[in-house]
């Protein structure tokens, strides 16, 4: 009898910034298809909830905290969790962030943290998890990328930078990995809805914008970790060094005249 699809029984994964949102989403996902998964997070409260959610239905899932972004604290990290579990085979960077800021009014701080935490973490995360992963001729070193990585918002050019070097990574490194069973790929967000959070939650912004969406509505945080699992699955095993673009069609129009002239908007 044939296995069901995106089956993960018997992995082991981490995933970072997974206590809110897409990160949650994802961690549900994975955890729901039979893997054990790791959340790494800076807000503890937030994630233990997680934890206990999840662990009330039968899923197999603990935390870590995620704090520091350096080389040595992430492999020390990576190496904890392999050491624990015995393995190690799918990799989430998808903790993120954009401090906005116009670009004449850009400080070094805010432009090194916003690179540390969304393009510096994915590099060494992926080197400290590939030789656990080369062990098991099995790997899948997947990083939540964003539309912005092509398309542009006032006040977000160093975000847009950093998602842009996610995605040159994810084809650099794909490359480096493909003979050792090991794949790089990810997903290009775009907008996706915070309940409660967030400029875009407000009713108006929420309305104006997704006038401009050619599905008509923003994407949920599920949506995102539906593509990422398949991503993380065996099914995947012929892709690598790809993102995903899950946004409602937004990149799809030249301006937003396109949306209106077509629906009469």
């Amino acid at each position: 009898m044939q296995e069901s699809p995106f089956n993960l029984a018997g992995r082991v994964a981490v995933v970072t910034g997974g206590g809110r949102g897409i990160g949650a989403a994802i961690v549900t996902r994975l955890a729901q298809a039979g893997a054990t998964v790791v959340i790494a997070n800076r807000t503890q409260d937030v994630a233990e909830a997680l934890v206990r959610e999840l662990t009330a239905d039968g899923l197999a899932v603990r935390y870590l905290p995620f704090e520091r972004l350096d080389r040595a604290s992430l492999r020390l990290m990576i190496d904890g969790v392999a050491s624990q579990h015995g393995r190690l085979d799918i990799v989430v960077h998808n903790a993120g962030g954009c401090p906005w800021s116009s670009l004449e009014e850009l400080d070094e701080m805010t432009l090194e943290e916003t690179l540390a935490l969304n393009l510096n973490a994915s590099f060494w995360l992926a080197q400290a998890a590939i030789p656990h992963m080369r062990a098991i001729s099995f790997g899948r070193i997947l990083v939540t990328s964003s539309v912005s990585a092509r398309v542009a918002m006032g006040g977000g050019a160093h975000y847009s930078a950093a998602k842009a070097g996610v995605n040159a990574f994810i084809r650099g490194a794909a490359l480096e990995l493909a003979r050792d069973g090991i794949t790089v790929n990810g997903v290009e967000a775009g907008f996706i809805e915070k309940p409660g959070r967030g400029t875009m939650s407000k009713p108006e912004n929420r309305a104006r914008l997704e006038r401009f969406i050619p599905v008509g509505h923003m994407g949920s945080a599920d949506d995102i970790a539906c593509a990422m699992l398949y991503l993380a699955s065996a099914e995947a095993k012929y892709v690598t060094g790809q993102t995903i673009v899950v946004d409602g069609g937004s990149t799809l129009p030249e301006t937003g005249f396109a949306v209106e002239r077509q629906w009469g908007l």
